[in-house]
């Protein structure tokens, strides 16, 4: 299937009644934070992009694709109320057959100001699956077949998935319960450690504990994916080391290009994919830069992708961009201490370009649209495209589900 078909205009909780049952805030009214802007193709090339959605799945390992407030002010009250708006509208045209939705967990704030507890995963998770269940243009993907079903069919694959297990706390079990609810990839740690393992904010890095390798081991038996993004060097290598399946590096870069905690080293990268692995490129503002290109644009994004495919091959590398609807910057600002977006400045020597938006890569829309857009004009092969579109990603979900 090429394009989305959606056949209804449902919005978000429609079938609540707003500020009787929930609170409303305003929304932006275009989809793009800063300007908009198309790799731009020939008649030919833009033929050839509708044969490669036809002929391949498309599969985001990384995203967020809900929309934040007009007024990022209100920012945090809107999260403490727990309902994320999804923008149905705008991600009909977006070219993804899945999405590995990580919602916002380390912001969630529905009892707490800190983010990652166990009754805010069970909320939000709650709030996005009752709203996805009044539509059927996206629904809950939980397999390979759904994910085929949404290529088919012209619909989005919703994967829920978290980027930290740190509302596990020392609970194994709930990986289980987590499991149940339609969680299907976990990030081990988040930036700080917690009791599985050292994230990357951390000055000391003493890797994976043994209630990581447990969890490693029960992931395993579910069946469910792991995600380092924001391990520590050490938990990678150790997370890697105890796996029996392949793991995931779903939204970084290459740390040879611009030296920041947040990008990880080639040996990282590398024994990922030496555990058959996948590593998805990160597009999300404050990260993939580089020396070369220090203002963040499709351009910065792409030295990485292809810095990594030289490094580990292209049966490895694939794309999570980690993009949203609305003002991403404007949320680092909001959460720069604990979403560790503070710059490798104190590392380079020298700040990156000023960002106020990521050219070409500013939502999930625009993503998914560019990334392809730039592999064609850029003489990759539809061999190539298809692997690292969601042909590499559904080779190791096989050998993980």
């Amino acid at each position: 299937m090429g394009l989305k078909k959606r056949e209804e205009d449902y919005e978000s909780y429609d079938f609540l009644e707003e500020e009787e049952d929930y609170k409303g805030f305003t929304f932006p009214e275009k989809m793009n934070e800063g300007e908009s802007y198309k790799v731009p193709l020939s008649k030919s090339e833009e033929d050839r992009l509708y044969s490669l959605l036809e002929d391949n799945i498309y599969i985001s390992l990384h995203e967020h694709p809900t929309v934040t407030p007009d007024d990022m002010s209100e920012f945090v009250d809107y999260m403490s109320h727990g309902r994320e708006w999804t923008p149905y509208e705008w991600l009909s045209t977006c070219y993804y057959d899945a999405i590995f939705d990580n919602m916002k967990d380390g912001t969630s704030m529905i009892t707490s100001k800190k983010g990652w507890k166990w009754n805010d995963i069970v909320y939000d998770l709650g709030y996005r699956l009752s709203d996805i269940a009044q539509q059927d243009f996206v629904f809950i993907g939980k397999n390979i077949d759904d994910i085929e079903k949404a290529h088919d069919e012209g619909k989005i694959a919703f994967i829920p998935a978290l980027e930290s297990c740190t509302p596990i706390e020392n609970e194994l079990d709930r990986l289980d319960i987590l499991y149940g609810l339609g969680i299907r990839m976990m990030g081990l740690v988040y930036s700080e450690s917690n009791s599985l393992g050292t994230g990357l904010k951390e000055e000391k890095d003493g890797g994976l504990t043994y209630f990581g390798q447990a969890a490693v081991e029960r992931m395993n038996k579910l069946g469910m994916a792991i995600d380092v993004s924001h391990a520590s060097d050490q938990t990678c290598l150790d997370s890697f080391e105890a796996s029996k399946h392949p793991v995931f590096i779903t939204h970084a870069g290459a740390r040879s290009l611009w030296d920041s905690n947040r990008l990880k080293p080639d040996e990282v990268l590398q024994e990922c994919a030496e555990t058959g692995g996948v590593i998805g490129i990160e597009a999300a503002p404050h990260t993939t830069v580089t020396k070369e290109n220090p203002k963040h644009t499709i351009r910065s994004f792409m030295e990485h992708f292809e810095y990594t495919v030289d490094l580990v091959g292209i049966d490895n590398v694939s794309f999570g961009p980690d993009a949203l609807f609305g003002d991403h910057v404007g949320l680092h600002d909001v959460f720069s201490s604990n979403l560790s977006t503070q710059s490798s400045a104190e590392k380079e020597g020298a700040e990156p370009e000023e960002i106020k938006f990521v050219k070409g890569l500013e939502n999930p829309t625009e993503a998914s649209q560019n990334i392809l857009r730039w592999l064609i004009k850029n003489g990759y092969s539809d061999k190539e495209i298809g692997k690292v579109m969601g042909g590499n990603t559904l080779r190791a979900l096989g050998e993980i589900w």
